[in-house]
């Protein structure tokens, strides 16, 4: 069975994965659409996909000792979606790097960090990570809610079952190339 540390690294390529899946449905639709509200918590995908890099952006800062006080959860940092786009392959790539940084002790060691509201807390900085990953996931349900409510064809699903066997079949495929020829 994988340690913590493998989980963890897999779900932040699982997290790259899935946002993937999600921008580039969104950079199908029109820009209407894709701003239209649709009854989600941050009322339209233009919002959620903002919130998901604001509360990513919150949480690195966090792991790397920065405040997040005052923080707005409902900011729009890219109006334009090729902008916002490319700071979330930023911000995807950035949680990678720090995943797989994090040495096993100090995947299970305790952090401290304070809420947006200035309260402090501690807890395993394991945990704090399984909540980033989950967040994610958490609003791109909402995401996926928006893109079905919007009338298009049906989303492709961002199940993690659907990265793992992707991911499965890739390696196998790698695996099983044949080298090249030698030339004796």
């Amino acid at each position: 069975m994988p340690d913590l540390s493998t989980h963890l690294r897999a779900m932040a390529r699982y997290n790259r994965w899935a946002n993937r899946r999600v921008y580039d449905l969104a950079a199908a639709l029109p820009d209407e659409d894709y701003r239209r509200p649709v009854g989600v918590f941050f009322g339209s995908l233009h919002g959620t996909l903002n919130h998901l890099l604001v509360t990513d952006r919150l949480w690195m800062g966090r792991f790397v000792g920065a405040s997040a006080a005052g923080t707005k959860l409902n900011a729009i940092l890219f109006d334009s979606l090729p902008d916002l786009r490319a700071a979330r392959e930023r911000e995807d790539e950035r949680i990678i790097a720090h995943v797989e940084g994090l040495s096993p002790a100090a995947v299970e060691a305790d952090f401290e960090y304070a809420t947006t509201s200035g309260k402090p807390q501690r807890q395993p900085r394991w945990e704090a990570l399984a909540h980033l990953f989950n967040h994610q996931t958490h609003h791109r349900g909402h995401a996926h809610a928006a893109l079905t409510s919007l009338g298009g064809p049906e989303p492709p699903p961002f199940d993690l079952l659907v990265f793992q066997r992707e991911a499965a079949r890739a390696a196998a495929a790698t695996t099983a190339a044949p080298s090249p020829p030698s030339r004796a």
